[in-house]
């Protein structure tokens, strides 16, 4: 009896190591130690897999990347279809028998030829791939190539482009900019007006406002607009003669020369003048304070093309107040604004200039005032009259000249300040200078800028400033 319980438990123990050799051969036929193939291939590329041993089972992770076709039970015939990475796993019986991950990337291979073609002269841009990226390095010589590199690529692989591309050469841009406005006006004005006071009567003319009603003393009383006054009187009887005469012409000359400078592609903008304040209603009846800038404006954006060709974008404005035009809001008294606008897109080389103009504005005013039947009488009607003229001409010009710009040595440019010695007591108080005679040739004592490796910007070619000193080549 004891015999059989010693038998029947050595076969359970013989059973439990069957069964865990039995797992662990089962586990070792799934789990593939090798690391798996890769297959790189591109797109609309197709690849035989040859195997040593029957595939029983075939399994694709995205038969939307890669299709594949069995030809026989040793040969599989895979297509590239579209950009991406998978997985084919291939069984040989029951057992795992290959791995490979298929990676499908875009063909560089025409995309290095079409930037070739296009683009002859671009010899220093490196294309690479990965992981169905393209990866684009080195540098260009404008930024014009670099937009038609880029429109390649994303064409070859839309969405998955790394731009890694420097843009070769000068890339700043510096805006020369004269604005100039010459305005006239010429006003001329004639009104004539009577008053007659009798011990009974009294006759008022208001034509042309020299002449107003008080409603507090019930009188007419005459304004501030009346250049001459004359009085006769004779008995009871006063009579008031009133004219008002004017001519007046005016003239307006504004000038501005702003200079700018800008990367390529980029935006700068340029403001002389000020800003307004405008009340602007809030919450609960609260006023708040709104700033309108107003004066000679610039905005340009400059792109440098291909060749040293520049393309650019400006925006003139010229604005200035108007209290001719008054609007008055809970007690504020907000000027209007003239404002000359222009918008154009050029394309010009370096140093060349262009003009905007034909800005023209010519406006005439004439009015009339006369008393009804009295102002129509030939000779004596211009006593219960008034004539206004007024008449205004304004004409604008935008002169822009662009530069490739590029960094100078701070210490081999002259500034207007560095020929400037202040005077001694002589000089000052005896002869009267307010500056002394003679060059200093300390840059730093005299306002300039002491040496050091700071660089400004200069125009490429030179030019000669407003106060007589050149740019060093």
């Amino acid at each position: 009896m004891k015999k059989t319980g010693i038998i029947h438990y050595s076969l359970i123990v013989l059973l439990a190591c069957l069964v865990l050799l039995t797992a662990t051969a089962a586990g070792a036929q799934v789990v593939k130690s090798d690391k798996p193939d890769m297959i790189s291939m591109i797109v609309g590329e197709s690849t035989v897999i040859t195997t040593d041993k029957n595939v029983s089972r075939i399994s694709l992770a995205s038969d939307v990347i890669c299709s594949i076709v069995v030809i026989s039970p040793r040969q599989i015939y895979l297509t590239a279809n579209q950009i991406g990475s998978t997985t084919l796993t291939l069984w040989a019986g029951e057992e795992v028998s290959e791995i490979y991950d298929v990676s499908v990337d875009p063909d560089t291979t025409r995309l290095k030829r079409m930037i070739y073609e296009l683009l002859p002269n671009e010899n220093n841009v490196r294309v690479l791939t990965s992981g169905g990226v393209i990866t684009l390095s080195g540098y260009v010589s404008n930024t014009a190539n670099l937009s038609s590199i880029l429109a390649l690529a994303e064409a070859a692989a839309p969405g998955k482009v790394v731009n890694l591309l420097t843009v070769d050469g000068i890339q700043q841009v510096m805006l020369e900019v004269r604005v100039a406005e010459m305005s006239r006006s010429a006003t001329r004005r004639l009104g004539i007006n009577f008053a007659a006071i009798g011990s009974n009567f009294s006759v008022y003319s208001i034509i042309n406002n020299l002449t107003q009603y008080n409603t507090d003393d019930d009188v007419f009383e005459l304004t501030e607009n009346i250049n001459f006054t004359g009085n006769y009187r004779t008995g009871s009887t006063s009579i008031l003669g009133m004219i008002d005469a004017l001519k007046a012409n005016g003239l307006i000359r504004v000038l501005a020369e702003p200079n700018l400078t800008c990367v390529s592609g980029e935006s700068a903008e340029f403001l002389v003048g000020g800003e307004i304040p405008l009340p602007m209603p809030g919450a609960l009846g609260t006023v708040g304070i709104v700033f309108k800038p107003f004066g000679i404006g610039l905005k340009f954006t400059a792109t440098v093309m291909g060749t040293g060709r520049i393309n650019l974008q400006v925006n003139p404005e010229v604005s200035e107040l108007d209290y001719s035009k008054v609007l008055s809001i809970d007690g504020y008294e907000i000027p209007s604004l003239t404002t000359r606008r222009a918008n154009t897109v050029v394309e010009l080389g370096d140093g060349q200039s262009f003009a905007i103009a034909g800005l023209i504005s010519d406006s005439l005013r004439e009015n009339s005032s006369k008393f009804p039947v009295l102002g129509e009488v030939p000779v004596l009607g211009s006593l219960f009259s008034s004539k206004d003229f007024a008449s205004n001409k304004t004409e604008l010009v935008v002169l822009v000249t662009a530069h490739l710009a590029k960094p100078v040595d701070r210490n081999s440019m002259t500034l207007p300040t560095d020929d400037f010695r202040a005077p001694d007591d002589t000089e000052f108080y005896l002869m009267g200078l307010l500056e002394g005679r003679g060059k200093h040739s300390d840059k730093s004592s005299s306002g300039g800028s002491p040496a050091g490796p700071e660089v400004v910007v200069r125009p490429e070619n030179g030019f000669d400033g407003e106060f007589g000193h050149s740019w060093p080549q």
